[in-house]
């Protein structure tokens, strides 16, 4: 298997009509003095008619004996930003996926851990609202975890990922307590850090830093 770094190699403009996954409209409406307006917006191509959503990023509640409560986040190369981006696993809501089914599903296809139950949904969210209608929900799941799933070094296992041909994503299991210092960390080795997971982080050390007295 090759380990060369991914990287763009060309951008051109795309017909819409080639499009497959994503479509540009024009919106005309009316702003709060009666003017009309137009707006330009991109919206999926897949986005399920049952869920009304398009995807879910998951958060996964890693917690053992032995371990403080932690999660897994991911790396993988996105060829929009041309760069590394680390965050959240996640995937597109399937036609006939119900969003606890589709978290469940992209969580063992992209970590190869497998959950045990749901702990929490979000409300329906926005990503880019002044670019495109995408929306996604957070889904928070459980997963436990026991000694036969520790090294000898103590450290968590990595199981057996079920990636689609394509994929290249690397994992790595973070205690919570430690998330913010290790996506700074990524930050000054030229990764790029998901808005999604450096919000959660940034919120997460904030509230020790309350409940420590620090703030």
């Amino acid at each position: 298997m090759s380990t060369q770094r991914a990287s763009v190699t060309r951008l051109v403009d795309l017909p819409i009509d080639q499009a497959r996954w994503i479509t540009l409209k024009k919106i005309e409406w009316k702003d709060q003095e009666g003017k009309d307006r137009t707006w330009e917006t991109a919206e999926r191509k897949t986005r399920s008619a049952t869920a009304g959503v398009d995807g879910v990023a998951i958060l996964a509640l890693l917690k053992g004996a032995n371990i403080p409560l932690s999660t897994i986040i991911i790396e993988q190369f996105r060829p929009p930003v041309n760069a590394y981006v680390v965050e959240l696993p996640a995937g597109l809501i399937d036609p006939k996926d119900t969003l606890e089914s589709c978290a469940f599903r992209e969580l063992e296809e992209e970590t190869g851990f497998k959950a045990e139950s749901v702990v929490e949904v979000s409300p329906l969210m926005v990503c880019d609202p002044g670019m495109s209608s995408a929306n996604m929900k957070m889904v928070a799941l459980r997963v436990p975890l026991s000694e036969s799933d520790m090294d000898s070094e103590g450290k968590v296992k990595l199981p057996q990922q079920k990636l689609e041909e394509g994929e290249h994503i690397i994992r790595r299991v973070v205690e919570l307590s430690k998330l913010k210092e290790i996506i700074d960390d990524y930050m000054t080795r030229g990764f790029v850090v998901d808005a999604r997971l450096s919000h959660f982080a940034i919120g997460w050390d904030l509230a020790l830093r309350v409940q420590n007295g620090q703030i």
